[in-house]
């Protein structure tokens, strides 16, 4: 185990859950290389975010999600085939923070952080949605680049201000939740229009 007691570990299980669902990559390579860099110390079920291939790999991965994010079509794209990606990760990933050693624990975390990232990778993915029927790109770009920093920040908090964090975090998912809410009755009816628009 690492040195930070239990409510700190929770609070970067559930950071490693959340981001995982915006941005799984770069939250891979960036916990990776602060263990790495010594920044601070992973639990050992997250050592191996630090060996070498997993950096070399999460590091082209998150690059290339940066560029396919940025662009409209392609971010909605990557979105649906990362749905079944970002979700397992983002509970393996909180799992890892307890290990096999507190399972029951581990299994708890596991269930916080695919929730958590579920919720965060369907916010992420209406909004885009919703924001790509616009033909300019500048609002994809921001909303795009708020997630680049957001990540970052939340993880950050996460381990230095842990009660920072859960305030953040609760801020995050009820806007989130609404956004879901809001933005799935706007795709509905788009849709509709849209069929209604195609000839028999």
């Amino acid at each position: 185990m690492s040195g930070l007691d239990t409510t700190q570990l929770f609070a970067v299980a559930a950071a490693l859950g959340w981001a995982s669902g915006l941005r799984l990559y770069a939250v891979v390579f960036l916990t990776g290389l602060a263990g790495t860099l010594g920044w601070v110390q992973l639990p050992a079920g997250l050592h191996v975010l630090q060996n070498p291939l997993m950096l070399g790999a999460s590091a082209l991965m998150m690059a290339t999600e940066f560029f396919a994010d940025k662009i409209p079509g392609i971010d909605t794209v990557w979105d649906v085939l990362h749905t079944l990606v970002r979700i397992p990760a983002g509970a393996a990933l909180a799992a890892g923070v307890f290990g096999m050693d507190q399972a029951s624990t581990a299994a708890v975390a596991a269930v916080l952080g695919g929730l958590l990232a579920a919720t965060s990778h369907a916010a992420k993915a209406t909004t885009r949605a919703a924001v790509n029927t616009s033909p300019e790109p500048f609002s994809n770009w921001g909303l795009s680049l708020a997630g680049d920093g957001a990540v970052p920040l939340m993880l950050w908090l996460s381990w230095v201000h842990p009660w920072v964090f859960f305030a953040g975090l609760a801020v995050a998912v009820l806007v989130m939740g609404v956004l879901i809410w809001v933005l799935a009755k706007f795709l509905r009816q788009l849709l509709r229009r849209f069929a209604r628009a195609i000839p028999n």
